[in-house]
């Protein structure tokens, strides 16, 4: 009886050390993606470099940065390990990807103010999948200096906000907010806001 007791009591030992350990694999995972697309997103987004990447069909306006809650483009140079290097139009976006969400990248080629298809244009690629939810924010210049409200869409589409701000959620909890400053956006004037 003692020697069962000690077989069993072993038993329990080795499988609360091997769930423990896989719990710490998965903690580590999880902390490294963070890690990588908090990384790239914060490298990728403070490169905004404020080019034209669409004309308005009806006005003619220039279109310089684009971003609702769930979808961002702007222009940045692509570094050479992601394609061909140069100008890029970078374009984020959320879509549902099964049970969950997934937020996708697209890189085209910018020249003379528009898009172009290149040969080695590929599909969208996911820069994450699995997660509950996405959320992009946006906030220029406001009154006196301080930042503007957070907006869900930024409304000056000629010009750079001066900060972004990601959420992400993953059905383990939220990842840590990120903002990230955008140092090319006083090159672009917007006007302070009215304070709301």
């Amino acid at each position: 009886m003692l020697l069962a007791a000690g077989l069993a009591l072993g038993f329990a030992t080795v499988r609360a050390a091997g769930a423990t350990a896989q719990r710490g694999e998965a903690i580590a995972a999880r902390n490294e993606r963070m890690r990588a697309v908090s990384e790239f997103l914060r490298r990728r987004i403070g490169s905004a470099q404020g080019m034209v990447f669409e004309l308005d069909p009806g006005t003619g306006a220039s279109r310089r940065f684009g971003g609702e809650a769930q979808d961002m483009r702007f222009v940045a140079d692509l570094p050479d390990y992601l394609g061909r290097g140069g100008p890029h139009l970078h374009a984020l976006r959320v879509r549902r990807d099964g049970d969950g969400l997934a937020l996708l990248v697209d890189f085209r080629m910018v020249l003379a103010g528009q898009t172009v298809q290149g040969g080695d244009a590929r599909p969208p690629e996911p820069l994450a999948d699995g997660l509950r939810s996405v959320a992009f924010a946006y906030r220029g210049p406001g009154k006196d200096g301080r930042p503007a409200p957070w907006l869900y869409e930024w409304e000056h589409p000629d010009a750079l906000p001066s900060q972004v701000r990601v959420r992400i959620a993953d059905a383990q909890g939220a990842w840590p907010d990120m903002v990230v400053a955008l140092p090319q956006s006083s090159s672009y004037g917007v006007a302070p806001e009215d304070a709301k």
